[in-house]
């Protein structure tokens, strides 16, 4: 069993040892609750107070104003505050990522029951129920129906792009065919229960509660969007990190020690006694356990299902925040219409996103790290292994759901829409890399890759 990684040995004294960071009531806020539980804050000489908060907006500028050190955050909000995407422009960090999926889908009992009358009585999953879901829309505009509403937890969050994404995969025009609302996690299932709204994407334990409690259904998961995606990440100020460089270090290292303790699964049974208390997530610890056990239950009259990899928290180099992820999560604002002026995208992902100091804290710990920065996203469906500062690490599946690669050599060739005229400055801001840029993207080129998976 490896020792945990201990401050003792850096020979340097910690900026500040008492900090407050703030979460979201939602299984993934795990790592911080099991680092503060379990002692490893403790052991880099940390005092951490957890600080629970209600919606993203008060993470976001609780954050930028120095209220909190730093939080549990969505993976897109650092982009979006660096850009000024909101009512607060702060520039902001991430180093860690907190784990890959977590999110799923569900829909009422009323629209699932509409979506399985015209299926044959059978309720359809994944790409076929927004197929399915395509058609019901269609039908509902010939008969003068007004559109549906669909919630998400935040603009700028992989809940609304993962939704839209699967959406559009079907063949459904989010802006035209839908309406989205803005609803904080632990909302979601009053407002589906009260019929406030039809459906949502959000991450665990929302979905298992309005599957438990009867009032919805589980159509899509987001590893079923994408194959071990990413989910949330810590995230700092970026004047934050440049002030307190050791001290975020030390955070770092704690968050390492509490994913790899989240990973065995002899821990999950304790992982979710501790995350289900009123403190932090404040759920029934048998609705925590449907996500955390390996198994995930699509509705209350179905049996559980085998889902090993529904939360990673570790393996797969969960928590290294590659490059690629942040370029993807960038032209999906630029899909969406949350970019209007042409910006060099590699250099915000770059900033943003800083797999340097990931590796800093890795390297103390005598953990691995990838050495390359991207990877090419979309190009495997099974296991894989990529280069790393120690052993080669294994990597999962990165399948999205409409069978597409993204490319980081060339980000806006990889838009559905690449071929818009509209486009055409974006293109001159952000060209295809050159040969000897690619070849520090992890991996075989994408048809060698494909070839092999």
């Amino acid at each position: 069993m490896n020792e945990p990684m201990s401050r003792r040995g850096t020979g340097e004294e910690l900026e500040k040892t008492e900090l407050d960071l703030g979460f979201i009531p939602l299984t993934d806020c795990a790592p911080l609750v099991i680092a503060r539980e379990k002692g490893f804050f403790g052991q880099q000489g940390l005092e951490v107070r957890l600080v629970k908060e209600t919606s993203w907006a008060n993470i976001r500028d609780k954050v930028a104003m120095g209220i909190l050190d730093g939080a549990h955050m969505l993976a897109p909000m650092p982009l979006a505050a660096t850009l000024g995407l909101g009512p607060l422009a702060k520039p902001m960090v991430t180093a860690f990522s907190l784990g890959l999926n977590g999110n799923a889908v569900t829909v009422s009992e009323s629209l699932s029951t509409r979506l399985r009358e015209r299926s044959g009585g059978k309720l359809p999953r994944g790409l076929a129920a927004a197929q399915a879901l395509r058609e019901l829309i269609q039908a509902d505009r010939s008969e003068g129906r007004p559109p549906l509403v669909l919630a998400v937890v935040f603009p700028f969050s992989m809940h609304h792009y993962q939704l839209r994404y699967w959406l559009a995969a079907g063949g459904i025009d989010p802006d035209r065919d839908l309406q989205f609302v803005t609803v904080p996690p632990a909302q979601m299932v009053g407002r589906l229960r009260r019929g406030a709204i039809d459906g949502y994407c959000v991450g665990e334990p929302w979905n298992s509660v309005a599957v438990r409690e009867g009032v919805g259904r589980v159509l899509a998961t987001g590893y079923c969007i994408w194959n071990n995606g990413p989910e949330k990440v810590f995230g700092v100020t970026e004047e934050w990190a440049e002030q307190h460089p050791r001290t975020h270090q030390a955070v770092l290292r704690a968050l390492l020690e509490a994913c790899r303790w989240l990973d065995a699964p002899e821990n999950r049974p304790e992982a979710v006694a501790m995350i289900s208390r009123g403190i932090y997530v404040n759920a029934p610890p048998e609705v925590v356990r449907m996500s955390l056990n390996g198994t995930f239950q699509l509705a209350r009259d179905e049996f559980p299902r085998s889902l090993p990899d529904f939360n990673v928290f570790h393996r797969y180099a969960a928590n290294f925040p590659w490059r690629s992820h942040a370029l993807w999560i960038l032209t999906q604002m630029l899909r969406w219409g949350q970019l209007v002026e042409p910006l060099a995208l590699r250099g915000i992902a770059e900033r943003v996103y800083r797999p340097d100091l990931f590796r800093g804290a890795a390297a103390i710990g005598g953990m691995a790290a990838p050495t390359a920065d991207w990877k090419w996203e979309g190009a495997r469906a099974g296991d894989w292994q990529v280069a790393s500062t120690g052993v080669r690490l294994r990597m999962g599946s990165d399948l999205l759901i409409d069978g597409a690669l993204f490319s980081p050599a060339d980000p806006i060739g990889s838009l559905v829409a690449a071929a818009d005229p509209a486009l055409e400055a974006w293109r001159a801001a952000n060209p295809p890399w050159t040969t000897t840029d690619q070849a520090a993207i992890a991996g075989e080129p994408p048809a060698v890759a494909a070839g092999e998976s």
